[in-house]
């Protein structure tokens, strides 16, 4: 079970870090310098160690700043094989060793090497290196580059490995990706067979310019409201998240013929699968819709003692009058939805999350707690500042109409004291 849990903890992997991990980019050169081996990647591990005795899982992300190692190589005809591998932190490693079979290439192996003794992944342990690996994980045809944005885990001991967003392709003949493709099975499955039928149901599209805006509010359009999905997250201590809320993407994108279109996509609880992890001062909220994934980190400012949105990380697929079909945005530098830990906060009104200057998260009738929640059960409510607003204007409008009724009724018993001075008693 345990195994289990840090299988689904992966996904939100950066907890431990605190950030959400932006796709890498990694190219294996030969002598000469032609480029052999490209690889977009985003990579995320699950490790179970012991410390102290206790099983301990540990999660990551393969970061940007990883290294394309000496040991990296084109291969040389028969002899060799190219091989890719990626160097980061103190003594990890990941490669991929590729062969050739008829019109086909694989990654044939896929080894991860750890080092144990890093304490600043594995606190407490003093094991050493470790090495695990597994056979043929992504194959496609000669002269095509492999490309697979849902998640590939592979499994293999104490050790989980999830790649997504994937584009990669060895034996390059001209030094860059060939414009063909081979698609992963996880991708086919889903957007022909999910895909159409959700936006059908669930998007509008407003074309406007032939450019996509780089500043300003949210573009609008008028689907019905999301209906409000009730999600939780549990931890070692209990329920670390509890959110009700109706949940929205809003993505300008380009389309094919140059102008602009508006996507707006209503996640329906119903189908709307969510998991997460939490520890002390970070919280996961992983929530899947169809082929639609949106990621809320949620953090702890000890120091005031209140829980924020800190970061979203959002993929999906557009509809197919879109240049690019696929779609993935993240920022992780938010200070949005804000209480006291022990509380909860709640917002009638609909929120426009920004993730990019042309991708939002609009979140509707929100109710969220994080990290302290007794009982199951959200704390005291802490009003969101458009809901106060909008309480406020009313508030002010009567009190104004008061003052005028005020005004009018004191001038009326003023003009009647002085008409009255004005008679005098025979």
């Amino acid at each position: 079970m345990a195994r289990a849990q840090g299988a689904r903890g992966l996904l939100a992997a950066a907890a431990l870090l605190g950030f959400l991990q932006a796709c890498s980019s990694f190219e294996v050169k030969d002598p000469s310098g032609k480029v052999c081996i490209i690889a977009n990647l985003t990579v995320a591990f699950s490790v179970e160690y012991k410390s102290g005795g206790q099983k301990e899982f540990v999660h990551f992300f393969l970061p940007q700043n990883a290294i394309v190692e000496s040991q990296s190589s084109c291969g040389t005809g028969n002899t060799s094989h190219p091989l890719l591998v990626l160097g980061f932190g103190a003594g990890h490693s990941l490669s991929l060793n590729f062969s050739e079979a008829a019109d086909t290439y694989q990654a044939e192996e896929l080894v991860f090497s750890y080092n144990l003794s890093d304490a600043t992944l594995f606190h407490n342990s003093t094991a050493g290196m470790k090495r695990v690996s597994h056979k043929t994980i992504f194959q496609a045809h000669m002269g095509t580059k492999y490309r697979c944005v849902n998640s590939k885990q592979v499994n293999m001991k104490n050790v989980n490995v999830t790649f997504s967003n994937v584009t990669l392709e060895a034996y390059l003949t001209n030094g860059t990706f060939s414009m063909n493709k081979t698609e992963c099975a996880e991708d086919m499955v889903s957007t022909t067979a999910v895909v159409p039928t959700a936006h059908k149901q669930t998007t509008s599209r407003v074309p406007t310019t032939s450019h996509v805006p780089t500043t300003g509010p949210a573009p609008t359009a008028t689907p019905s409201s999301p209906a409000v999905g009730k999600y939780n997250v549990s931890g070692a201590n209990g329920t670390c998240i509890l959110a009700y809320m109706g949940l929205q993407l809003n993505i300008t994108y380009e389309k094919k013929d140059g102008k602009t279109g508006l996507d707006l996509l209503n996640f329906m609880p119903p189908n709307t699968t969510s998991s997460g992890t939490c520890n002390k001062t970070s919280a996961f909220l992983f929530l899947t819709y169809n082929n639609a994934k949106v990621i809320f980190h949620f953090a702890l400012n000890t120091t005031a003692e209140k829980f924020f949105l800190q970061g979203v990380n959002i993929s999906t697929v557009l509809p197919s009058e879109a240049k690019v079909l696929t779609f993935e945005a993240w920022n992780n530098s938010m200070s949005e939805l804000r209480a006291t830990v022990g509380n909860s906060y709640k917002c009638s009104a609909e929120e426009n999350l920004r993730v990019m200057d042309n991708a939002f998260v609009n979140v509707f009738n929100v109710q969220l707690q994080v990290f302290k929640i007794d009982g199951g059960k959200f704390g005291a409510v802490e009003e969101c500042q458009l809901d106060e607003n909008n309480m406020l204007i009313p508030i002010i409008v009567g009190a104004a109409l008061a003052g005028l009724v005020l005004i009018v009724l004191i001038a009326y018993l003023i003009g009647r004291k002085r008409s009255h001075a004005g008679y005098q008693t025979i």
